[in-house]
């Protein structure tokens, strides 16, 4: 004999239907493990894919190898100065030309802070003093104007582009395009903007304030500002000398990344020693690799802390009908005296936890989907929901529904009809 699921399910949400509150306050645990499950899932994806999105604009070909401040190479000229040398030289650049076979193109950056000033306007970004096949290899993508060109490094020209939000701040109201501006004392002509970009990666980038960029031909930087940098606090003068703060290094194939970071570090560090470690080699391929592991791990750990809300809510579903199934003995007894199987009592209060969690799980699908996007407007934060998340936290939602409330239905199926009929 077959079990009539029409009717079945029809007694089931009847049921239901006589406790509203009860129910409703039931749902609200699966609803709210539900859109746990939907929201964490899409702030760590979007997350993920911030960290992912600033490793792939280094370029998956490119090798960075950077220079970093050792502490304790600080020779004392004087009582109250100092110079710190150290970091990447151009010979160092030479030496990666003549010997990693798979290089494409380097590029030599060098790097100052330095006021930049249009009128009484004034910003502090970064000035990088590079080549003009920077903005190819780094792939950043012109706004209006013009880049630098040959020309412009040839003669040491005194023009500049600078990143788009530099541009807003010292032009709100006009084009930058022509203007003269101040960097440090030495005027430049603005002859392009490009689109920002904010990456932060590797120590000698953790603490650098990276918003804003204005971009000169390299040797016009060394020819008005040299190689030495003076930091002025109370009391002391401090000098550092630095030739090249970063060299980019393009790799032709990505399947040489790896084997030319590997040449790029012997070559590096035959002439920087472990004592006097002033560089790094970032590989933003290997970057990217790792953060994808990370994401995988990322969103099992927030899977699984908001699992954990959807298992209370199952306890909650399990609780309540273990209630019901007390206050319902004797409706249990007159539907097994009338010829109901035991399969048919089981099933009918399946059909009541499937119904409590599969609209809980409906409900919360929506406000899970609603919440990330609350988030990103109010907190300034990249989520993304993809289909998988709704599905995922759906299904479990009907899975614990089935799982609760499996004992629950046995419970009342081996009711002793006779007993249950005398149940007041």
């Amino acid at each position: 004999m077959t079990v009539a699921i029409g009717p079945t399910f029809r007694l089931g949400v009847r049921g239901l239907l006589q406790h509203k509150l009860r129910a409703a306050l039931t749902m609200l645990g699966v609803l709210f493990g539900v859109s746990s499950v939907v929201a964490m899932l899409a702030i760590g994806e979007g997350a993920s894919w911030e960290a992912q999105e600033q490793i792939r604009q280094l370029g998956s070909t490119n090798i960075l190898i950077q220079s970093i401040k050792p502490a304790e190479d600080k020779r004392a000229t004087g009582q109250n100065q100092r110079v710190t040398i150290y970091g990447l030289t151009d010979e160092d650049l030479d030496r990666i030309q003549e010997t990693v076979p798979d290089l494409r193109e380097t590029v030599p950056v060098r790097e100052l802070r330095y006021e930049v000033r249009y009128g009484k306007r004034m910003v502090r970004p970064r000035i990088l003093g590079t080549l003009p096949n920077y903005f190819d290899v780094t792939g950043r993508r012109l706004d209006e104007g013009r880049l630098l060109c040959d020309d412009d490094h040839i003669d040491a020209s005194n023009v500049c582009v600078m990143t788009s939000d530099i541009a807003k701040i010292l032009f709100p109201f006009e084009t930058s395009i022509g203007k003269i501006i101040k960097i440090g004392a030495e005027a430049f002509r603005v002859v392009g903007t490009i689109q920002p970009k904010t990456v932060n990666i590797g120590p000698a980038a953790a603490a650098k304030d990276v918003e804003g960029e204005v971009f000169v031909a390299l040797r016009t930087v060394r020819r008005w500002f040299g190689s030495v940098t003076a930091k002025l606090r109370p009391g002391v003068r401090e000098f550092e000398l630095v030739e090249l703060h970063q060299i980019v290094a393009q790799i032709n194939d990505v399947e040489n990344v790896e084997a030319s970071a590997k040449a790029i570090r012997e070559v590096v560090s035959r002439y920087h020693t472990d004592a006097k470690k002033d560089y790094e080699v970032v590989v933003p391929l290997e970057l990217l690799q790792r953060a994808r592991e990370t994401k995988r791990i990322f969103n099992i750990v927030l899977g699984s802390i908001a699992g954990i809300s959807l298992l209370v809510g199952g306890i909650g579903i399990m609780n309540v009908m273990l209630a019901t199934v007390t206050e319902r003995t004797r409706e249990i007894g007159i539907r097994r005296a009338l010829g109901a199987k035991r399969k048919h009592i089981i099933l009918q209060f399946l059909v009541e936890t499937v119904v409590l969690s599969a609209c809980g799980g409906v409900l919360g699908v929506g406000l899970g989907i609603a919440i990330p996007g609350a988030v990103e407007k109010l907190a300034n934060i990249k989520t993304i929901v993809t289909p998988a998340f709704p599905i995922l936290a759906f299904g479990i939602s009907v899975a614990v529904g089935i799982i609760f409330g499996i004992y629950p239905a046995w419970r009342a199926a081996m009711m002793d009809p006779v007993e249950a009929l005398r149940h007041e």
